[in-house]
């Protein structure tokens, strides 16, 4: 009469598997969220540079010469950044020479 006992399940291994299959979707979801914020600072460190050198070279188009230093430029050409994620590198050799401008990502 074993064919009308009761059959035993296998809950347990489904359980663990659930478990297994949610912890690598979690792992996938967090991996290209992850992904994608490192490709925006990116694109931002990208865009400040261009931002920066940009406003220089208008300066000196309307003035005659470069800013004098990092400060003069944003304040005048409006430019603003996350001071926190961002290091501006801002070196000037002269007036009629193009200032040297590395925007640096902090960790």
């Amino acid at each position: 009469m074993a064919r009308f006992g009761a059959k035993k399940t296998s809950g347990g291994r489904n359980i663990y598997l659930s478990v297994i299959i949610f912890l690598l979707l979690i792992f996938l979801f967090l991996s290209a969220i992850h992904s994608l914020s490192s490709g925006s600072l990116e694109e931002q460190q990208k865009n400040l540079e261009q931002a920066l050198t940009q406003g220089a070279v208008h300066c000196y188009a309307v003035e005659g010469s470069y800013p004098e230093n990092l400060e003069q430029l944003l304040s005048r050409y409006n430019i603003v950044y996350d001071e926190s994620r961002f290091f501006i590198d801002y070196q000037t050799e002269g007036q009629n020479m193009m200032p040297d401008i590395t925007v640096i990502r902090k960790q």
